[in-house]
């Protein structure tokens, strides 16, 4: 068999996305016939080299599985062990190694996708793609005029001047933004910085992908049309 790049081939295991592989991989987490390999492009026989994330040996590729949840507030994207803190992928069975695609904070509720195919969530998360995504505000005032012009203003978010695509006042105290960067806590930043105090946010759609009205903590299996829906928006 032809080798093939270790950090693809992590993400085809399911161990992460092929961009957080590579971060692994350079963080001395990943040993090959037991050596520490540091270079993402090292080339590996996925079926004959044994290969250990944090000691764990991986397999080879697995079955592709795709999850829509809605987060509920609380709960952290993340796959190493915070403490106490509680982690989305422990709401799935533990029996396969699965991960979120992108993040959500931990106040944040709404549409996540999770997944093992760490080749769909690069294309899901990478700017290229240029994949909207449309999120729900209550904030505690009323949102005027001015709040509105100053949202679609933009600002500056970990260092990047980011506008979003549309901002739409819905209910007195309910607006609808869609953005495009996808910069930590970046809707959060837009509002509060108007002066409004936040009460709940939930991301309601990815792309062409809806919420719908799948509860909080729920999650169900995607559908290859709502897999083509998210590139489709």
């Amino acid at each position: 068999m032809e080798k093939e790049r270790l950090s693809k081939v992590l993400a085809a295991a399911g161990v992460a996305s092929r961009r957080a592989s590579e971060e692994l991989i350079f963080g001395g987490k990943v040993m090959v016939n037991g050596k520490i390999i540091v270079e993402p492009q090292f080339r590996v026989d996925p079926f004959a080299d044994e290969i250990r994330v944090d000691e764990e040996q991986i397999r080879g590729p697995q079955e592709k599985i795709y999850y829509i949840l809605n987060k509920p507030r609380n709960f952290v994207c993340s796959n190493k062990p915070l403490g106490r803190k509680k982690l989305v992928v422990d709401l799935f069975p533990r029996d396969k190694r699965l991960f979120s695609v992108g993040r959500l904070d931990r106040d944040t509720t709404g549409l996540l996708i999770v997944t093992n195919d760490g080749h769909f969530a690069q294309r899901v998360i990478h700017p290229r793609s240029n994949i909207e995504k449309e999120y729900l505000v209550k904030v505690i005032q009323e949102i005027d005029a001015e709040h509105l012009k100053k949202i679609s203003g933009g600002s500056f978010v970990e260092g990047v001047y980011c506008r979003p695509v549309s901002v739409k006042k819905v209910r007195k105290g309910t607006l609808k933004i869609v953005v495009k960067e996808g910069k930590k806590r970046e809707v959060r930043v837009l509002v509060e910085k108007t002066g409004l105090q936040i009460h709940s946010l939930t991301r309601i759609r990815i792309g062409g992908l809806k919420l719908g009205n799948l509860l909080e903590g729920d999650y169900r299996e995607m559908t290859t049309q709502e897999k083509e829906a998210i590139f489709n928006k």
